[in-house]
């Protein structure tokens, strides 16, 4: 019956279809007739103008009042989350890029870098360091630029590079950034192959955030 009242035979569409959002395929209309853009997750929705299928998208009109569209939600209520137009399954864990990992999680995200970000300060034998993309590479990486011998000579003069086993130094971890779910602790220390006082972060979690419930759902 809503068929026979919204689909109009034969089918009249644009020549030229229309130019999607990143994200949203073109797919036939209710009516099967022209092609339009699917709808993505929390996108109005209705008869004609339909979700996208394969993200497993359904019209929900659960919350709709009677004559008016609904809103493309996952079938059966399942939770999931949305990045740069694209859905994740509730529990899946992708890479927007290369230098992050992401986990979907209760409708939510969080992310963890996957390049290091320490800081690399000023030594007798790289006065002058860089943070700088290598081609090729994912993450930035420490390059010592050519410095001064007069200012290298000078700074030895000073400090002298150790030559016996380095005397361990650090800082306690700071608290976690983050009362619930993942996050970071900082510390500087000079615990590592060259002995030199460097800004460290490591992954912590106090305890799980708590689930939203059912009314109240998490917002990506």
């Amino acid at each position: 019956q809503v068929c026979a009242q919204l689909c109009r035979r034969p089918c009249y569409c644009p020549w030229v279809p229309p130019r999607c959002p990143r994200g949203s395929p073109l797919v036939l209309d209710g009516c099967g007739c022209c092609k339009v853009c699917a709808r993505r997750l929390g996108e109005p929705c209705d008869f004609l103008h339909v979700c996208d299928q394969s993200q497993g998208l359904v019209c929900d009109y659960s919350s709709a009042s009677a004559g008016t569209g609904g809103t493309c939600n996952f079938e059966d209520d399942e939770e999931g989350c949305e990045v740069n137009g694209r859905v994740y399954r509730d529990g899946e864990v992708f890479q927007p890029s290369c230098k992050i990992q992401c986990h979907c999680l209760d409708g939510g995200f969080n992310c963890i870098p996957l390049c290091q970000e320490d800081v690399r300060l000023p030594t007798p034998d790289c006065p002058h360091p860089r943070h700088v993309e290598i081609p090729g590479k994912c993450c930035p990486e420490w390059v010592c630029a050519a410095p001064d011998q007069h200012l290298l000579r000078d700074a030895r003069a000073v400090s002298p590079l150790l030559r016996q086993p380095c005397q361990e130094w650090g800082t306690e971890w700071s608290a976690c950034s983050a009362t619930c779910g993942l996050g970071f602790a900082t510390r500087v220390s000079n615990q590592n192959r060259y002995c030199r006082l460097e800004s460290q972060r490591r992954l912590c979690m106090l305890r799980p955030c708590p689930v939203l419930p059912a009314a109240f759902p998490a917002v990506s």
